[in-house]
């Protein structure tokens, strides 16, 4: 608010997906009213997403824009030497807390170790679910199937997906989920509920979609243990780097920036309209708050006059230069 006070141009990215009906999602929503009435441009990570975004803030469908996430496939890359199915390892890596789905886990894990005498589970993350999953581990004697890992630095998640054949998603919702990006690149198959965004992140080869429901998880989970033998971890790991590249990315994220400068500056009682159309006490709201703001950021002004503050100096034709990390070392050093 305090940058479009000031007269910059606003992006919006929303990574989040709420509902409609409970009491927390209906004041979120409106805060995201609120939020997103003055904008210029909201990007979202998925088309589930920017349905969701517009639905619940108001905002022209015209005004966002779906870019999606990426991986950095260069640290996620598959396991040199392909693992022997002998047996068969499962990976969760996750916050162990209920919109992840972790009791829909203490339901799923027993079934799939009483079905697949050769399954083993690897669960890493920590969370309030955590010790749901350890009484089930004890309940069913599934220590020797079962090894829960605790949290897991993402510098060693590469460690722990490559050990694995099979990565299992239980969320409940998702706008993206880049857990399964990671998952993908380092060359496995990928079991997901199928809630928010998830169904767009990869192709019907590289992921078996499920209910959230136990019986339908394990069955997803057999399905995807008879295509074991048809997935190549490398060729799954290149097809993951054409798909979501940084490069792209930030290319596209460049475009959406590009357009939102090409609109005119607005001044405040221009702009002070848009907040009235949420609602007939919120709006009203919403514009004295708005006025405050504009007043305060005229009294900080007075105080403190931009003149005096020492702005970045602008490196945009070096930056044209740097295209990667390396370069910028390099330059450095230099």
């Amino acid at each position: 608010m305090h940058a479009r006070t000031m007269g910059y141009k606003v992006v919006f990215t929303d990574h989040s997906l709420y509902g409609f009906a409970d009491a927390g999602s209906i004041h979120m929503n409106k805060v995201l009213q609120f939020t997103l009435a003055d904008i210029d441009q909201a990007i979202c990570v998925s088309h589930t997403s920017k349905e969701n975004t517009v639905l619940r803030s108001g905002i022209s469908p015209e005004k966002v824009f779906m870019v999606p996430n990426a991986v950095d496939t260069a640290m996620f890359t598959p396991s040199p030497k392909r693992l022997s199915c002998d047996e068969i390892v499962i990976v969760v890596i996750s916050r162990l807390v209920y919109r992840k789905g972790a009791d829909l886990l203490v339901e799923v894990i027993p079934e799939l170790c009483r079905l697949f005498p050769k399954v083993k589970l690897i669960v890493g993350g920590d969370g309030p679910k955590r010790v749901r999953l350890e009484e089930m581990r004890e309940k069913f004697s599934l220590q020797d199937r079962v090894e829960m890992l605790g949290a897991v630095p993402h510098a060693q998640v590469r460690s722990v997906l490559i050990s694995g054949h099979i990565f299992l998603n239980s969320s409940l919702t998702e706008a993206f989920c880049i857990a399964i990006l990671e998952a993908a690149s380092c060359g496995l198959l990928t079991v997901s509920t199928r809630v928010g965004g998830v169904p767009e992140v990869l192709p019907d080869d590289m992921i078996v979609l499920a209910e959230p429901a136990p019986g339908d998880m394990v069955r997803a989970v057999k399905k995807a243990i008879d295509m074991l033998p048809g997935i190549d971890p490398q060729i799954m790991h290149l097809r993951m780097k054409k798909l979501y590249s940084w490069d792209d990315v930030a290319k596209r994220t460049k475009i959406v920036y590009d357009r939102t400068m090409q609109f005119p500056t607005t001044n405040l009682l221009d702009r002070l309209p848009r907040y009235l159309t949420c609602g007939s006490w919120a709006g009203k709201l919403f514009c004295l708050v708005m006025i405050i703001n504009y007043l305060l950021w005229r009294l900080l002004e007075f105080l403190q006059p931009a003149e005096g503050i020492e702005e970045v100096p602008d490196i945009g034709p070096l930056h044209a230069h740097l295209s990667s990390k390396n370069d910028f070392c390099e330059a450095q050093e230099k």
